[in-house]
Parts: C-alpha cells; sequence; structure tokens
C-alpha cells in the first residue's frame, strides 16, 4: 500500500494505491473516488456487538466500507467530513488511542475498537471514549485544521486543548484539567 497527501493542509485528499488484493477499511462517507478495478464489502465489521460499541460509545459509523484491489493496482482517495488536514501513521504492534472523529481508515492488520478513558475526561468536551487501534499496518487520521506531531521526551509533559487532540500512543499518560482559572 502506498499513500500520497494532497492540497494540504486545509482540504487534504489522500490517494492510496493498494496492491492486487490488497484491501484499506474505511470510515463511511470518507471515500471520494476509486478506480474501476476496486470493489466495496459494507459490514459490521468485529460483529454487531463491536460495531455498535464502536458506533455508540466511539462516535465513529456503525459499518466498515472494506475496499479491495483485484487482479491489479487499485487507487482509491479518501477524504475527511470537514475541512482539514490527515496524515498517515504506521503502526507496528503498538496502540494508538485516537479522538473521536479522526478515523478515517486502516490497512488489514490494524483491530478497532473503542477505550474508556476515565471519568476525568467527563467534562472535555471530546467525551469519555476514544479509539483505540492496535496491530500493525498503516493508519490514516484526520483533523479539523492542522496537524502538527509531537514528539515527546521520557518525563516531558505538555498541554493540548481536547479539541484539538487527534491521537496518541497507549503509554503516554494524560490529565484533562481547566484552564485560565475558568
Amino acid at each position: 500500500m502506498k499513500t500520497e497527501m494532497l492540497y494540504r493542509p486545509s482540504y487534504t485528499l489522500t490517494r492510496v494505491l493498494l496492491e492486487p488484493g490488497e484491501t484499506i477499511n474505511v470510515e463511511g462517507g470518507s471515500m471520494v473516488s476509486m478506480g474501476k478495478n476496486i470493489g466495496i464489502e459494507t459490514k459490521a465489521r468485529g460483529g454487531i456487538f463491536s460495531a455498535l460499541k464502536r458506533s455508540v460509545l466511539g462516535g465513529e459509523s456503525f459499518f466498515i466500507n472494506t475496499y479491495k484491489s483485484s487482479q491489479s493496482e487499485g487507487e482509491i482517495t479518501l477524504a475527511p467530513p470537514l475541512p482539514g488536514d490527515m496524515c498517515v501513521q504506521e503502526l507496528k504492534n503498538e496502540t494508538l488511542l485516537v479522538q473521536s472523529g479522526s478515523f478515517v481508515a486502516a490497512s488489514e492488520g490494524i483491530d478497532i475498537d473503542t477505550k474508556w478513558t476515565g471519568a476525568k475526561t467527563f467534562f472535555a468536551s471530546e467525551g469519555l471514549i476514544m479509539l483505540k487501534l492496535s496491530g500493525s499496518g498503516i493508519l490514516i487520521l484526520s483533523s479539523f485544521g492542522a496537524i502538527h506531531e509531537i514528539k515527546l521526551d521520557a518525563g516531558q509533559t505538555y498541554t493540548i486543548d481536547t479539541g484539538h487532540l487527534v491521537a496518541f500512543t497507549e503509554g503516554i499518560g494524560f490529565d484533562v484539567r481547566r484552564v485560565g482559572g475558568i
């Protein structure tokens, strides 16, 4: 699978080239266009219970669309539901916690689940549940606005408004607090 980001950062479109027989799982409403040799299957991935949990708790679509290239290389283009940026992350046997609404697509090998982030996020505008994406493969995420990746050193702290957080690795601790005395 090859990816290319186009028209960054405001109205990003991701062009995905699939090898013959390769698949990608895409959030409903994110496919913009596809070549004639791409097939589509829509299903409640992981079964009804997992799909319901992901939909109700994680804010994502009940159904996941799986696109598959047939006998030759195929192309599909993807866009987020709101104007903004997109990024490609490669997971290597790791877990990423993703803000609801930021998931666009994942290659095979990525398990999509939800994670309760605890009562500490009750007053955050973005909610109590995040998507938990685990495994190995390619992940495509989006944001409302530009994406700025920050790498933290051990013990380093950094403050990010919950409305602008896209994703972070599972090993990073976080705390939700009031800013500015409000």
